[in-house]
């Protein structure tokens, strides 16, 4: 079977918002005899929207209208109504997403499309996506190292690093663009961000409101900016303000980093000369590219281009797979369906140890999950074993088991995905550790990665099979 899928993925960010749709080549790759395995074999991007600042309300919330408006307006550009789309994502990210009325914003703009992923991504997840979206993952397993992605927007860089392809770590600086906003006519500071304000009066530079300034009157500030990031991959020993800018977390820093991308609306102006006003967005975002450009970040690592430096985001939500889980699986109660899941995979690295390695590889990397402090519904995803011995089972079990304590204590049922066939043994066992009182879903045969979302269906076929649909945020 070969099928086309119009695919839409619209992201509400810091400082902008933006949609792409995308031509989605669909095959079944399984035999006749076999479960369907639907994956995308091609992908092309057929409309990339205008960009438009992310409007705002004066209460602070998001103005939905004009997000609407804007949607419908591209949908008409682009020469398609919203009934021929078949899929899509909705993701909101960076200051946006801590809007009063995020969530509500984002459920708004679902009906543009038939079956969506909507999310609302912390600093982590946003790292993520960025990094994927800007090729990062698929550099580091390419080239057999280690990369960091910076993606820096309006509000905030956000950091991923991948180890032979397989993420890492994560992390998030209150360093961006429009952190310093700067009237387009009389170059005077509109706007100063309370972290900012307080770098330059940490370091004694002069910075006010009201205050006409040239790229040399900004150029101290900038390059605080700009040692700041360099701290955060360790080309520099950390300073007295680094734990200050750090949205939730930096990165471990465990090892040398030789490679390095950007992607992000401040990318731009890393990888090619700003032409026009340096002031024509009413920011610093063209200056901090500049700054970062002459920086050590890229005169002493190893720069890869990326793939897409201000779409790296809304390119990937607009990319999806379809696959059906495979011939084992474990369900304790019929709790479905269960949608927009956000996965967390974990590094062969996490499970090659014991499992108390295994836990604290799931605890640490569950705050990747957190908005606000506040966990987010999350399925743990692990490669396991080809026919595991019961020694094995058993150290998958515990590690979950214990890892997994602060999604225990929710409501939902915990939910894990295994690529090797081993989900109903492992899946029974887990079942058995929680004293049969929590539930359980276990699948496997499916293989995802870290920015996946995965919805899963109603039990068919007597309770045998499974089906699930993975929402992949696919980057090229």
């Amino acid at each position: 079977m070969n099928e086309q899928l119009l695919s839409v993925g619209i992201d509400m960010g810091t400082s902008t918002t933006q949609l792409v749709l995308s031509k989605l080549y669909i095959q079944n790759l399984a035999s006749s005899f076999s479960v369907p395995r639907l994956v995308i074999t091609d992908k092309e991007v057929v409309y990339r929207s205008d960009i438009c600042f992310t409007p705002v309300l004066p209460d602070n919330r998001i103005d939905m209208q004009q997000i609407q408006k804007f949607v419908e307006e591209q949908y008409v550009k682009a020469g398609i109504s919203k009934d021929d789309i078949q899929t899509g994502a909705v993701i909101i990210t960076g200051e946006t997403a801590r809007k009063e009325n995020a969530n509500e914003a984002v459920l708004s703009l679902s009906g543009f499309a038939g079956d969506f992923v909507v999310a609302t991504a912390g600093p982590d997840l946003e790292s993520i996506i960025a990094a994927k979206g800007a090729g990062a993952h698929t550099y580091s397993k390419d080239h057999s190292t280690s990369i960091v992605n910076i993606d820096i927007g309006g509000g905030t860089s956000n950091l991923a690093l991948f180890h032979h392809g397989e993420l890492i770590d994560t992390g998030c600086l209150d360093i961006g663009g429009r952190l310093i906003k700067v009237d387009q006519q009389s170059h005077e500071i509109t706007y100063i961000a309370p972290k900012i304000r307080q770098l330059a009066e940490r370091r004694g530079i002069e910075l006010v409101l009201g205050q006409r300034v040239t790229p040399e009157t900004l150029k101290p500030i900038i390059g605080e900016m700009v040692k700041l990031l360099e701290e955060s991959v360790g080309l520099r020993p950390l300073g007295d303000f680094y734990d200050t800018i750090v949205t939730n977390k930096g990165l471990k820093l465990e090892q040398t980093i030789p490679c390095i991308s950007f992607s992000g609306g401040v990318a731009d102006y890393i990888y090619q000369e700003a032409e026009g006003d340096v002031f024509q967005y009413g920011d610093i975002g063209i200056l901090l590219g500049r700054a970062i450009a002459e920086s050590p970040l890229v005169k002493q690592m190893t720069v890869a281009r990326s793939a897409e430096t201000i779409r790296a985001t809304v390119v990937g939500a607009g990319s999806h797979t379809t696959e059906i889980s495979g011939s084992t699986i474990t369900y304790t109660e019929e709790s479905f369906p269960i949608k927009n899941i956000p996965i967390l995979k974990l590094a062969s690295v996490d499970e090659a140890g014991d499992s108390s390695q295994l836990a604290q590889a799931i605890t640490d990397k569950l705050s990747w999950f957190k908005l606000n402090n506040d966990l987010q519904r999350v399925a743990i995803a692990i490669e396991g074993k080809n026919s595991p011995s019961f020694a094995e089972v058993q150290k998958y079990a515990q590690g979950l088991y214990q890892g997994m304590s602060e999604l225990i204590e929710r409501e939902y049922p915990l939910i894990v995905i295994v690529h090797h066939d081993m989900a109903k043994v492992l899946g029974q066992t887990l079942y058995a550790l929680l004293d049969y009182k929590k539930d359980v879903v276990c699948i496997d045969s499916v293989q995802v990665d870290n920015g996946d979302y995965i919805d899963i269906g109603k039990p068919i076929a007597e309770g045998k099979v499974l089906p699930v649909v993975i929402k992949t945020l696919v980057f090229h």
